[in-house]
């Protein structure tokens, strides 16, 4: 069953989400905002907390500190190429 609820809405476009709905889906002081072929949804924004470690499964389980030495030394290898085609 989904809940209804009426809220006002100032005229600055402020509208108050209720305190129960707040607390159920975990909104703290920011929400992301998105249209949708229903209306306008609101999703909690998330926590640092919550996102830590979350791309670790597109770098093979790297720390990002082992991501960016393999890529400067990527770099390191790209320019010293390029400096001997050019002779120096």
């Amino acid at each position: 069953m989904v809940l209804a609820r009426v809220v006002s809405v100032t005229k600055k476009g402020q509208a108050t989400i209720p305190k129960d709905l707040r607390d159920k889906f975990g909104v703290k002081d920011r929400a992301i905002v998105s249209e949708t072929e229903l209306g306008i949804l609101f999703k909690p924004l998330p926590t640092p907390e919550k996102e830590f470690g979350s791309l670790r499964g597109l770098y093979g389980g790297k720390t990002s500190r082992e991501v960016l030495e393999e890529a400067r030394a990527e770099d390191l290898a790209r320019e010293k190429k390029l400096l001997e085609r050019l002779g120096k």
